[in-house]
Formats: C-alpha cells, structure tokens, sequence
C-alpha cells in the first residue's frame, strides 16, 4: 500500500489532509466563491488554519455562506448573535470586517466587474508556480500579494494584509506553493 507524498502541513490531522487534497491550490475562478475564500481566509489572522478548518461548516452557516447581498443587511441584532455564537470565530473587528467587505465586494465587483479577473489580472491569469523545495521556501508574502493588498485597500476592503492575501491566493490556486515532492504538484 503506498502512501501519498503531501506538502509537509497537510499530514497533521485527517481534515487538513482532505482540504490539501481536494481545495488548496485548485485553481478557482468563480466570483463568488473567490470572495467567499477570502473572507474565510480572513478569519485566519492570528489563529491557526486548522481552528478555521474545523469551524468552517458552522462559520458559513452563521455566515449564510458569506453571501454577499445577505450579509449586507445584517443588522445589529445579527451582529450579536454572531458575537455570541460558540461555534464561530467570535472576533467583533474580524466579523465586522466580513460585513463591511459584502458592502464593498457589491460596490465594486456585484454588477459589472469581475472579482476573478481583477484577482487573475495580476498574474497574468495564469498560476504562478513557485519552486518549493522545503517548507521553508515557502514565501509569507511577494509583491504580487503586497499589491493586490494595497488595491482592494484603496477598495476599501479590511483585514486584507499583504499575508493574509498571500495566504488566499495559494488557497485559490493562483499560486501553486505545493512542495515539489507533492503529489499535487503540476
């Protein structure tokens, strides 16, 4: 029986193995779903993917799955319900943040511009393979990462660090950061 090679952080728990396997780094192109990556990638900031990983089911049903044109009428009463639900992230600036970002993905993005196209723009709209060697190659943030933060800033999206941005944009398969010996790897 052989065992598959993964990317050194997908082999800690059974859930993590799965979203490496059938999620991260997939190229993804759909609006909606690139905006729902991102606000969930939000919730990351300072806690580890995996906290995330396994509140994940319970985040987007508190979330109504980070419906855009739902959760721009969330009103306080909503918002305290979120502050006070157990199974989510409770974090007020983070989830403020999530709300305040539907409004802005609306604005800028909900009619006529496209959230894939701005994001893939930046690359070409072809994924940027990194060569990875060792976990350590492994960049936190590029240029690339440091620009689309400071775009969907002067957007006046939050919580959308050069890191955080980073971190989506290997999720959403516009890097491929799987470790060369990755079975993943293209």
């Amino acid at each position: 029986m052989s065992t598959l090679t993964r990317c050194h952080w997908a082999n800690s728990t059974e859930n993590m193995a799965h979203y490496h396997d059938h999620e991260w780094g997939v190229p993804l192109y759909d609006d909606l779903k690139l905006f729902q990556k991102l606000l969930l990638d939000m919730q990351q900031a300072g806690l580890s993917w995996s906290i995330v990983l396994n509140k994940r089911k319970d985040i987007l049903e508190a979330f109504d799955n980070f419906d855009p044109y739902i959760m721009i009428n969330y009103d306080e009463q909503k918002l305290n319900s979120l502050l006070t639900n157990p199974k989510i992230i409770r974090n007020r600036l983070k989830i403020e943040a999530m709300i305040h970002n539907a409004k802005m993905y609306i604005k800028h993005f909900g009619q006529i511009n496209s959230f894939s196209d701005f994001l893939w723009s930046y690359v070409d709209h072809k994924v940027v393979v990194h060569d990875i060697k060792v976990p350590k190659d492994t960049p936190t943030e590029t240029d690339i990462s440091k620009l689309i933060s400071r775009d969907l800033k002067r957007l006046g999206f939050k919580f959308v660090g050069s890191i955080t941005i980073y971190a989506f944009l290997q999720a959403v398969g516009i890097y491929n950061d799987h470790q060369n010996d990755c079975f993943k790897k293209r």
